[in-house]
């Protein structure tokens, strides 16, 4: 097992196309051009590599749309370790290898496999995976990602907490773990509470997928560039410069804006929200309605309770309270029993335990908040 070298970044970031400072340009080169691989083999699950003035890192699992592993986990918060204070290093490019996407998020299988006592624990993953989550957001340099494609769950948390964030015309964004009896993680929160009117409480509940324009619209991304021109942008990287990307919008975005999310999504109850969606005209929220009436409504509650919460928290709270959620997520039977149904046995027909929102009471959801030793 690789040892983590966490550390505390001792300097805040800056979105370098916002206008506020940060560093864009190498010192000149000593020694002649600065090369140096340090993963060089294709089968590895991270492919590390410095590239001129550029930490690469690369995820490598494209059968599996590049889904975490804690070994994956690991190797990134090595090399951002061993690159935060390296004079080389004038930034750090996160993307992944493949055509569908950048990262569909945690594997979701190992975990399964977690819950049953096969793999590691998920609780050892989460806590790994949340502190990579942390040192992304707080590092030193600029980090840019590339949301291509297939981008959920883990990959929001591995991309959408660095300082640019780029996305594509292929690029889906979301955060799907209530579909799987779960409450959305790695910070997700923190960021769709941040986003305009109650799109954010949407895509939380409903794991809504944003499109490139939604997905700038939420706060999960910053930038559009066509994929075409991500070559000549990493190249840019090499050279040492972080470059603004220009003008270039995607098309227009299908959720930002909506009446109907504000107005049905407003209020700190779900059944109160089913109900309002399933009396508009509107077919999409209609078809929201119908979509959280088949998932956990113990995940729906407690969701909704952190989503509100959250609004209010910095990240590094969102992500223990992410962790406190989860840890007890482990003990009922609706993570376990979701997986089940949409990736083990793929019968989509989860037999949640409470099955209704009338059997969740406030004090069920509120034990999910408290103190990990409560």
């Amino acid at each position: 097992m690789i040892t983590i070298r966490y550390r505390e970044a001792r300097r805040t970031t800056r979105d370098v196309f916002s206008g506020r400072p940060v560093i864009t340009r190498m010192p000149a080169p000593q020694g002649g051009l600065y090369r140096c691989p340090v993963t060089d083999s294709a089968a590895d699950p991270v492919l590390i590599r410095t590239e001129n003035y550029l930490g690469h890192i690369t995820l490598n699992r494209p059968r599996q749309i590049n889904a975490l592993t804690l070994e994956m986990i690991h190797s990134v918060q090595e090399a951002l370790a061993s690159w935060a204070d390296d004079p080389r290093i004038t930034a750090v490019l996160i993307d992944g290898a493949g055509d569908r996407g950048l990262c569909a998020g945690g594997d979701i299988r190992l975990l399964y496999e977690g819950l049953t006592g096969i793999a590691p624990a998920p609780a050892e993953f989460w806590s790994d995976e949340y502190r990579m989550n942390s040192t992304l957001a707080h590092y030193p340099k600029p980090i840019v990602s590339y949301m291509t494609g297939i981008t959920l769950g883990g990959g929001v948390g591995i991309s959408a907490h660095c300082s640019v964030r780029i996305v594509t015309e292929s690029s889906q964004v979301g955060m799907p773990e209530t579909a799987i009896g779960l409450c959305p993680d790695v910070g997700g929160l923190y960021l769709l509470s941040r986003s305009p009117g109650e799109l954010g409480t949407h895509a939380a509940l409903t794991g809504a997928r944003f499109g490139p324009a939604d997905a700038i619209a939420a706060g999960l991304a910053d930038h559009f560039v066509p994929a075409a021109g991500l070559t000549g942008l990493t190249e840019q990287l090499r050279q040492g410069i972080v470059p603004n990307v220009g003008r270039a919008t995607a098309s227009d975005g299908e959720l930002a804006g909506q009446s109907w999310i504000d107005e049905c999504y407003f209020g700190d109850d779900i059944a109160s929200i089913l109900a309002a969606l399933g009396a508009r005209p509107e077919a999409a929220a209609v078809q929201a309605a119908q979509l959280l009436a088949t998932m956990s409504p113990t995940a729906l509650k407690v969701t909704l309770r952190a989503i509100r919460q959250a609004a209010t928290m910095s990240l590094d709270e969102v992500l223990d309270q992410d962790f406190r959620v989860g840890t007890r997520f482990l003990r009922k039977p609706d993570l376990q029993e979701g997986i089940r149904a949409r990736i083990i046995d793929k019968d989509r027909q989860p037999r949640w335990n409470p099955a209704t929102l009338a059997e969740v009471s406030d004090a069920d959801v509120a034990a999910f908040f408290e103190p990990l030793d409560a």
